[in-house]
C-alpha cells in the first residue's frame, strides 16, 4: 500500500506552481527579447538603482559566474552599463542605461498585468495569506 502525505503533496504543488510561475515569466520576457534572468536583473535595477556586480546575483538567485555572462549579454543590448565604485576599485556596479529604463518604462507595467492574472483567482486577503504561510515554510525550510 503506498502512503503519501500531505506534506509530500504540498511540495509537489508548489514545485509545480513555481515552474508554472517562471514559464508565465519566461514567456512575458522573450515576448521583449529577453531571457528570464535578464528581466530579473533589469527588473531589479529598475526598482533599487545600480548596484554591484557581485550582490546581483544573490539578489536574482544566480551564480556569481552567470550574472557576468548575463550582465555582459545586457551591455551588448545596450540596455545596461558597467560603472566602477569610487571608493572602492574592486567594486562594479551595473547601471541601467537611458535605453534600459525606457525599455523597463514600457514593459514593466504590462509585466505586472500579467503577474495579476496569475494570481487573478485570489482575492486580497488569500493573497496575503498565502504569502505568509509560503514564507514561513520558506523559513522554516532555512533553519533545517
Amino acid at each position: 500500500m503506498e502512503f503519501v502525505s500531505e506534506e509530500l503533496k504540498a511540495v509537489t504543488v508548489i514545485l509545480r506552481a513555481s515552474q508554472a510561475i517562471q514559464e508565465v515569466i519566461r514567456k512575458d520576457a522573450a515576448n521583449h527579447g529577453l531571457n528570464s534572468t535578464e528581466f530579473s536583473v533589469l527588473e531589479l535595477l529598475y526598482h533599487r538603482g545600480d548596484q554591484p556586480i557581485q550582490v546581483i546575483g544573490k539578489k536574482v538567485l544566480i551564480s556569481s559566474g552567470s550574472i557576468t555572462y548575463v550582465v555582459d549579454k545586457l551591455e551588448q543590448k545596450n540596455y545596461v552599463r558597467r560603472k566602477g565604485c569610487p571608493e572602492d576599485r574592486r567594486v562594479t556596479y551595473a547601471a541601467l542605461t537611458s535605453e534600459g529604463k525606457a525599455l523597463m518604462d514600457e514593459i514593466f507595467p504590462q509585466h505586472v498585468l500579467k503577474i495579476r492574472e496569475v494570481f487573478g483567482d485570489l482575492g486580497p486577503g488569500e493573497l496575503r495569506e498565502t504569502i505568509a504561510l509560503l514564507k514561513r515554510i520558506g523559513h522554516k525550510a532555512k533553519r533545517i
